[in-house]
């Protein structure tokens, strides 16, 4: 199941974002972070005010894919604040989508980008903006599928490691 993040929902937004950063960046694709530059990523942008901050702004959307009860993924979408001269406003980003790898493969991930998508473009966003980690192959691949093309790249900050990323954007949808 599929639905939109209740302000009760933050705490556990915030646990399985520091459980999908985990087993994505750290096991997954095994970057070597120092304890002290993770520690510091997830104080400052995986802590649960910044989901219930999310949650309760309207300018953003968050959901959460449920299983029996139990969060096992989420998305966040609202405006772009990636670092690109092209970036207008009322544009939109994917700012986060993540699944923990147990619940992979069920669909889940397609839809709950479906839905963001679907909620970005309903905002009549100019463009829709994705910032991706540059080793990530398989996203960028989706990404290109669903119309998004390479804009630039940037240094995403974790901690004070700066891991590199491309700036996607798909134009605004003309349908």
């Amino acid at each position: 199941m599929i639905r939109r993040a209740r302000a009760g929902d933050a705490a556990a937004l915030s646990d399985l974002a520091v459980a999908t950063f985990f087993e994505t960046f750290v096991e997954g694709f095994g970057i070597p972070y120092p304890l002290a530059d993770r520690d510091a990523y997830v104080a400052e942008k995986l802590a649960p005010a910044i989901f219930a901050a999310r949650i309760a702004d309207a300018d953003h959307g968050v959901w959460v894919a449920e299983q029996g009860g139990v969060a096992i993924g989420f998305a966040v979408a609202g405006p772009c604040g990636l670092p690109h001269a092209d970036v207008a406003a009322g544009d939109m980003e994917l700012k986060q989508l993540y699944l923990l790898r147990s619940a992979q493969g069920l669909g889940l991930g397609g839809r709950m980008l479906e839905t963001a998508l679907g909620w970005m473009e309903a905002r009549q966003p100019a463009a829709i903006w994705i910032g991706v980690w540059s080793g990530n192959l398989k996203a960028q691949r989706l990404y290109t599928a669903l119309g998004f093309e390479k804009a630039g790249e940037y240094q995403f900050p974790v901690g004070s490691w700066r891991d590199d990323e491309f700036i996607l954007r798909r134009p605004a949808s003309r349908g």
